[in-house]
């Protein structure tokens, strides 16, 4: 079984930047883990409202496993040592073969930290290693664009709908964004070409890929 491994900066980010894609490997029959390096705090007992909201996410969208770490929010900088172990942790206990994470050029640097220790982590750890688009990646150009159906994309929406203690999460502007991302990347010839039930997409850049040809026994 193929276990994919996901690991973001805050609760929402996997949601927000790849929630189809997680199901539609669910639903294959992967093995799909996330991992949160911090729960944040939005306020009293913030830290069991966020777990339980990803708990919620995480079950529409067919996630086996969401796991946490406990690195203060927006400090990111200030404990790259502790990241770096807890990755070392995930990864060995896990065993990912195919590990997304955010680009690592970003507004955030809670996303950049994050994208620099996984990165570090993951060409030692696991053979594939992609970076999802989120809403502060810079300069971010789609090398593999996953096309979801209204189905996955209504069950994005169902997802995000499931943090209600963030709320300027603007669920409605999330699923427009998904539904006109192929069009920023991809040829309006392409686009005529694609089949009436890809509604949506989300963006990515490959940084490793490694294929193995099958022994062929001769």
């Amino acid at each position: 079984m193929t276990t994919v491994l996901i690991v973001v900066a805050h609760p929402d980010d996997a949601e927000i930047a790849m929630g189809m894609r997680m199901l539609a490997y669910a639903q294959s029959g992967a093995r799909v883990r996330v991992h949160c390096l911090t729960t944040g705090s939005p306020g009293p007992n913030g830290e069991d409202v966020r777990r339980q909201e990803c708990l919620a996410a995480g079950e529409r969208l067919g996630v086996v496993d969401y796991s946490f770490s406990t690195i203060p929010d927006s400090r990111f900088t200030d404990h790259r040592g502790d990241i770096n172990g807890e990755l070392f942790s995930v990864f060995r206990r896990d065993r990912p073969d195919i590990v997304y994470t955010h680009f690592p050029n970003d507004q955030h640097l809670d996303h950049i930290a994050t994208a620099q220790e996984v990165t570090a982590v993951a060409l030692r750890e696991a053979a594939d290693l992609s970076y999802f688009r989120s809403p502060y990646s810079v300069g971010l150009e789609p090398n593999e664009i996953f096309m979801g159906t209204r189905e996955l994309l209504k069950a994005k929406e169902a997802a995000l709908g499931c943090f209600a203690s963030q709320q300027q999460l603007d669920v409605a502007s999330f699923a427009q964004l998904a539904e006109v991302a192929h069009r920023q990347h991809v040829h309006h010839r392409v686009v005529e070409h694609f089949p009436s039930h890809a509604a949506a997409a989300e963006l990515f850049t490959i940084a490793r890929r490694i294929k193995i040809t099958a022994a062929t026994g001769r």
